[in-house]
């Protein structure tokens, strides 16, 4: 295969002997007993179904043991053969710690790793690992949980040190699923990477800038997720395992179009990242339950997982794809990828016919989305340059809530679509003239990437602007230069009916932070601007306060709460930078700049992410 066409496939497969919801549902309505035999029976028979449906297709994978697996001997057994003859790596996950002997040892029926206190998180490790050894005289090299919070990877990789890749984050797993779960699904971990990464020690989510930080493991996600159709609505939905597409309907009779074009545009991600794309699936046996799942019958979810693994092959068949374990993707990532190369994606919406398209960046320094439904607008920022520490679990501030902290989020603080009062979470521009104003975030648009250098570019198709007396076509240009912790956007004045005319530019932010729908306390955030050796601050006290400057250097607010320094300067004919605090109905803060431009002017700033001291 070409340098310039690699396109990398993990498939994942747990014996999770006590699947997720299977006890009920094989239950028949019985009393629980997650040792009842058939259950066991059955959920082994569903992984060797799995595992056959890969191995036909020619497809290794990595079978990550639960704890229950390791003690079922014909598990051990399935395991120890198919790594000789199909040379799949045996692994080791958090996940399917539920059975017997856990519950009688631990007096619990958590399941989640990250959720128990420090002191369990340490036991279970432990003990699993050390079971793990004693059935097959290895230590895994490879593990792995819905999510792996900063403290247990730490922790695993001083322990065990031979573990070099980990399933990390579930993208975009929150507030969505939580709701789509009658309330219930209380594993929150929005704001990671939705492609693979190499965490900080830090903080999971948030990738490592240089060896210093470097966790010293390679993570990958829990299955690759629609960047739209997930972002905008229930991830559980939207991946590419294929009765996450049946959970999601999106299928008539026995054909589902959306899960093979889902795992091609993961393909053409290549294009925006040096030639590399990356896939995977991570597969228990629940989601092959014999009495069917959703409204699908067991024939139809079996086909799916069958067609799907097919398609995979026949990808393969013709040099389109590269099928690894997890232990060979740990060195192949860390041979392929530098520690601040961004991971790009510009994604298009391939579910509902909206023609809408996004475009996602991350790096050690931040995760951002560009809507271009909105004009360009930035919709979601999370301020990784804070590799903020965030405990999680029993015992700590956030039990459940593992997600890394934002300050735009468009789905939980409106963004610019509000309420008649008040203001959503956005980073856009508004154009100004005669005493009308158009906000940017109204003027659809589409994206064009390039890279030049270190730069990665985003080039939006113009837009017309049409006030009564004037019309004027703009252009912006957004450059994410690598390792420089900020966004540059270019306001580009292309044309205007009347060349003497000009307008008012007004590029502005309005924030603050969260991890939910419901707002934080503001109190002890601090809005600045500065002009020189003067320096002007509003300490926010939900007051409605505004502060400008003409020639202003910089404006910027200070979040204690989330360790971050945000900000932005400007170069622009007659700009003035501003501040303003929200209140208590609209608990945001804003910054922007003002400024003139006539027509082939153009109007520039840059948005920054720091640690806060």
């Amino acid at each position: 295969m070409e340098q310039s066409q690699q396109f990398i496939l993990n498939i994942v497969h747990r014996p999770e002997m006590v699947p997720e919801y299977a006890e009920k549902v094989t239950g028949h309505g019985q009393a629980e007993d997650i040792g009842r035999k058939a259950l066991l029976t059955e959920s082994l028979d569903i992984f060797k179904i799995q595992q056959e449906c890969a191995h036909k297709n020619g497809l290794k994978t990595t079978i990550q043991m639960t704890y229950a697996s390791l003690f079922n001997d014909e598990a051990v057994a399935l395991a120890k053969e198919h790594h000789d003859t199909y040379g799949d790596e045996i692994g080791l996950t958090l996940l399917g710690l539920p059975c017997e002997q856990f519950r009688e040892k631990y007096k619990t029926k958590d399941f989640c790793i990250w959720m128990f206190s420090m002191e369990d998180k340490k036991r279970i490790v432990t003990d699993v690992f050390e079971k793990f050894h004693d059935r097959f005289g290895f230590y895994p090299e490879s593990t792995g949980s819905y999510y792996m919070d900063a403290d247990l990877i730490n922790y695993i990789k001083s322990k065990y040190p031979q573990v070099k890749c980990a399933v990390a984050t579930c993208w975009e797993e929150g507030p969505k699923a939580y709701h789509t779960c009658n309330n219930s699904w209380y594993t929150f971990m929005d704001g990671g990477p939705w492609a693979p990464w190499i965490p900080s020690k830090a903080n999971t989510h948030a990738p490592a800038a240089d060896e210093t930080e470097d966790s010293g493991i390679v993570a990958i996600p829990h299955l690759s997720r629609d960047l739209i159709a997930c972002y905008d609505g229930n991830g559980s939905n939207f991946g590419t395992h294929p009765q996450n597409v049946l959970r999601g309907m999106i299928y008539e009779g026995e054909e589902y179009p959306y899960l093979y074009n889902l795992i091609d545009q993961f393909r053409y991600q290549a294009k925006f990242n040096d030639g590399y794309a990356y896939n995977m699936m991570f597969v228990g046996p629940g989601w092959m339950n014999k009495m069917g799942r959703w409204e699908a019958p067991y024939e139809l979810l079996k086909k799916s997982y069958e067609d799907g693994c097919a398609y995979y092959g026949q990808l393969k068949k013709e040099g389109k794809l590269i099928d690894m374990t997890m232990r060979e993707f740990a060195d192949f990532y860390r041979q392929k990828k530098t520690y601040t190369q961004p991971e790009c994606a510009l994604w298009r919406d391939i579910l509902y016919g909206s023609k809408k398209q996004v475009f996602w960046y991350c790096d050690p320094f931040l995760r951002v989305c560009i809507n271009m439904d909105q004009g360009g607008a930035i919709v979601d920022l999370r301020p990784y340059a804070a590799k903020l520490r965030w405990p999680v679990g029993i015992g700590t501030a956030h039990v459940q809530d593992a997600s890394y902290p934002f300050l735009i989020q468009e789905k939980y603080r409106a963004g610019y679509f509000t309420h008649y009062a008040g203001e959503g979470t956005i980073r856009s521009a508004k154009i100004c003239h005669g005493g009308e104003e158009v906000d940017l975030c109204l003027c659809r648009t589409k994206a064009h990437f390039s890279q030049e250098g270190t730069d990665r570019i985003l080039t939006l198709d113009p837009v017309e602007i049409v006030f009564v007396d004037l019309t004027v076509k703009l252009q912006t240009v957004l450059t994410f230069t690598e390792a420089s912790s900020a966004i540059r956007i270019d306001r580009h004045i292309l044309s205007m009916s009347d060349p003497d005319a000009d307008v008012t530019i007004n590029e502005y932010m309005t924030a603050c932070y969260g991890t939910t729908e419901y707002a934080e306390d503001m109190t002890g955030l601090t809005l600045c601007v500065e002009q020189g050796e003067s320096r002007e601050e509003i300490a926010y006290a939900y007051r409605c306060r505004e502060l400008s400057k003409e020639n202003a250097d910089r404006v910027s607010c200070t979040l204690p709460a989330i360790a971050t320094y945000v900000s932005m300067t400007c170069k622009g004919r007659g700009q003035a930078g501003y501040i303003r605090e929200g209140y208590a109905f609209s608990p945001m803060f804003t910054f922007g700049y003002t400024g003139k431009l006539c027509d082939k002017e153009v109007f520039t700033t840059w948005l920054n992410l720091e640690k806060a001291n």
